[in-house]
């Protein structure tokens, strides 16, 4: 079981950092006890009577109620649910004594690290690829927990079916080994031993990639692959078959690819032994245990019932 499980997670915080921003303009618009100001420029104040202006293209100004109904046409309906599927969850749990703790936020954080170079790699990660931070991802894995707790309070799992799990699914629990790559991919074998001397010559490989690597995807990165596992089925074979070969710091020969020759360098080697201790095994009963439970979406479903919530704008609905 080495799923990260941020799908959940991600969308929420996504539609969290919506609302976070409908909120921050809401908080600056005028009231309507407010004094009229006078009318003006986007130039003196950027604002026109009760028409603020919050950027300008040319000629053309951006008004502030234009962004605040884009917002809350596209993502009011969804920012509405999310506030009451947390707000159901949590009087769900308060009702039932339902609690996470604090250590088991960050064990799930951890565990969500699995597959990063360090922490600070994956929060970094986390703010690049979905704009959350480590705060707004904490307390989207709060209620994720939350809910899940809900689900499984009255499921038992037996040491027996942990065990038959362990005994059925060996692979999950296989050491593996990780690289760390850098990758540029030219048209032809000539390029290639080019490329190859140049860097015997002391030119950068990160240079030189973005300079000549048709590679879209890693090129812009000066060929930086990042860190993949031994057993990754998304690279193709000769990828994860070079870099067994290679030495830490070592130079691939020219590789034949699909496009062209691909050039490995391999800058760092790990090897993650995976032991079966307890909190493994804790893991394996609460994702059992999940299973035999009621759905998760079914479940908040019916939170929401016993909790009489109710949309009472229909376009919200």
């Amino acid at each position: 079981m080495r799923s990260v499980r941020l799908l959940w997670g991600a969308i929420g915080l996504l539609l969290a950092c919506i609302l976070v921003l409908t909120i921050l303009l809401s908080n600056g618009k005028p009231s309507h006890t407010d004094p009229v100001q006078p009318t003006g420029s986007p130039d003196s104040g950027g604002q026109m009577g009760q028409e603020r202006i919050v950027a300008t293209v040319g000629e053309t100004n951006i008004k502030y109620d234009d962004l605040i109904s884009r917002l809350q046409d596209k993502y009011g309906a969804e920012l509405l649910n999310l506030l009451i599927d947390r707000e159901a969850i949590r009087q769900e749990a308060d009702s039932l004594q339902v609690k996470v703790t604090r250590e088991e936020i960050e064990s799930e954080l951890s565990r969500m690290q699995h597959g990063y170079e360090s922490e600070e790699a994956f929060y970094q990660s986390m703010k690049e690829q979905l704009g959350l931070t480590k705060s707004e991802l904490s307390e989207d894995v709060y209620y994720k927990l939350l809910l899940e707790r809900l689900a499984t309070r009255n499921v038992k799992v037996t040491d027996a079916e942990v065990q038959a799990y362990i005994q059925e699914h060996p692979e999950e629990f296989q050491s593996f080994i990780r690289y760390h790559l850098l990758k540029a991919e030219v048209k032809t074998k000539e390029e290639a031993n080019q490329f190859i001397a140049d860097l015997n010559k002391g030119h950068d490989f990160g240079v030189l990639a973005k300079e000549r690597s048709i590679d879209g995807e890693t090129s812009k990165q000066g060929g930086d692959l990042g860190w993949v596992e031994d057993t990754d089925p998304f690279l193709p074979p000769y990828i994860i078959q070079t870099a067994r070969t290679l030495k830490v710091n070592e130079l691939s020969k020219p590789i034949p690819s699909k496009n062209g020759f691909v050039i490995l360098q391999l800058l760092e080697k790990k090897e993650t032994k995976k032991t079966i201790d307890q909190e493994t095994k804790e893991f394996i009963r609460h994702e059992l245990a999940l299973q035999k439970a009621v759905p998760l979406k079914e479940l908040l479903t019916i939170i929401r019932q016993n909790h009489k919530a109710t949309i009472l704008m229909p376009e919200f609905k």
